[in-house]
């Protein structure tokens, strides 16, 4: 997908504007795809392969992302495709369908290209043993092509509770330069309630030695609206991040889904803040880390202003895909592990989320897909508008419509339309060849999007009948 270079936005601030936060507030895609995967279709794998294969960029560099899901010990928060135990045998079995699935994907798709992306995601990848961290790697070189000259975007998740100095080591001599620690919350209170204790003087001790093995960007996870939080505790989890310096920071909403995910059932209702208290959390953070000098990247999401994806912002370059905000835009994605999402060409394409099953179908049919899609023309098009404007908040109608060879007022006359309301309430100003999000649009950009999305739209024709 091609990006459309515009001049850096004057101002890159978000504003919180309580009442508009309170219209605009409601459930939505978090648009890492577009179409999104909840539009997914059952599809047979192998079809699916050929529509990827069609399609295929072959100029186009890879981005690998490897699933794996094992977890020594269950967070109450969790919400991750994962498989909680101690025993560390199942990790075996696991692997060899792992690099089965890697030899099935690169003899298709590698092609030569090289690897400017690669991330290791789960459950807990440190789950894995050095040894097998080294095994895994050796695999991967194999059967893809690596850059040995650490300019490349390699990035692994680790838990501070478990990993020592000694595997940062043996994760930078394979060629990782960037981490991401979950933090969550540093009080103990909260840190007990979910499971997940780990004291804050471990994690800057791991800190420092990461940095002093060179890893060039390290990102902390934070969770907002965890049981016994307050605005108070927070804030004081937030001061205590912030005497660290993290690169990035990534400050997620805790959605509280019992029913769907066994784990929450340990998290007492009334132990929740309250919505007002969420926001007002949300609202703190938002301000305190814009003036310890954050950028705001874009709805969880801030760096440093030196950090690569704060740049790639400021020069129009950003990107999104299933792993987030990236710097990598032009890189097709290749996927392994179970649940894990694919994006080759016009076609994205997920593996199935139970390991068993995954399992099986690698051995039956040669690959675990069990849902996709090919991407329309319309596809394509929102999803060029879409991740413009969640990235750079701002989109040169007059380039766009003549990249996609469309009138960007007709094509779009009904979105138009109905952003009537948002233009009136401040959030986005529209003139002739440009769209551009202001300051207090820029905290409600999913609500923007969503009305630039054909999916959603026609789930809310079908739920409701006409009225004449």
């Amino acid at each position: 997908m091609s990006h459309v270079n515009l001049s850096p936005l004057p101002d890159l601030h978000p504003v919180w504007v309580p009442e508009l936060i309170s219209r605009y507030d409601s459930a939505g895609p978090r648009y890492t795809s577009y179409p999104t995967a909840v539009d997914f279709r059952t599809l047979e794998g192998n079809d699916i392969l050929q529509h990827a294969a069609a399609s295929i960029r072959a100029e186009a560099p890879l981005s690998l992302y490897f699933h794996i899901p094992f977890c020594e010990h269950v967070c109450y928060y969790c919400a991750c495709n994962k498989v909680i135990t101690r025993q560390h045998q199942r990790v075996r079995p696991y692997l060899d369908k792992l690099y089965q699935e890697i030899a099935f994907y690169a003899e298709r798709f590698a092609g030569g290209r090289v690897v400017e992306q690669l991330h290791f995601g789960g459950g807990t990848p440190t789950f894995l043993s050095d040894t097998e961290l080294q095994e895994v790697m050796a695999v991967i070189r194999r059967h893809f092509t690596l850059r040995d000259d650490d300019l490349a975007d390699y990035s692994i998740e680790i838990d501070p509770r478990t990993v020592t100095g000694e595997t940062l080591k043996v994760l930078r001599d394979l060629g990782f330069n960037r981490l991401s620690f979950g933090i969550q919350d540093t009080n103990p209170a909260v840190q007990t309630a979910v499971n997940r204790v780990q004291p804050i003087e471990q994690v800057a001790e791991l800190l420092q030695q990461a940095r002093q093995l060179g890893f060039r960007s390290i990102n902390f996870d934070l969770i907002y609206g965890l049981p016994l939080q307050t605005p108070d505790s927070f804030a004081e989890t937030l001061e205590t991040v912030i005497a660290l310096s993290p690169d990035r920071l990534s400050v997620f909403n805790y959605a509280h889904l019992p029913d769907r995910f066994r784990p929450q059932r340990h998290i007492r209702t009334e132990d929740l803040p309250t919505p007002q208290m969420k926001l007002s959390i949300l609202q703190h953070c938002i301000e305190r880390l814009d003036q310890a000098g954050y950028q705001y990247i874009g709805m969880d999401h801030f760096a440093k202003p030196d950090d690569e994806l704060a740049m790639a912002q400021r020069e129009g370059k950003l990107h999104r895909n299933f792993q987030g905000y990236t710097t990598r835009g032009d890189c097709e994605l290749l996927a392994m592990g179970a649940s894990s999402i694919s994006q080759v060409g016009d076609t994205y394409f997920q593996n199935m989320h139970d390991v068993g099953q995954w399992s099986d179908a690698l051995d039956n049919q040669g690959n675990a897909i069990c849902k996709g899609i090919q991407l329309s023309y319309d596809d394509r098009v929102r999803r060029a508008l879409i991740t413009q404007l969640i990235c750079h908040f701002q989109l040169d109608t007059a380039t766009f419509g003549a990249t996609w060879q469309i009138n960007f007022d007709e094509y779009f006359a009904k979105e138009l339309n109905a952003l009537s309301g948002h233009i009136n309430d401040g959030l986005i100003s529209i003139s002739a060849g440009s769209l551009t999000i202001l300051p207090p649009g820029r905290l409600l950009i999913r609500s923007i999007c969503m009305l630039f999305d054909s999916y959603r739209q026609a789930q809310i024709e079908q739920r409701f009948s006409r009225i004449i």
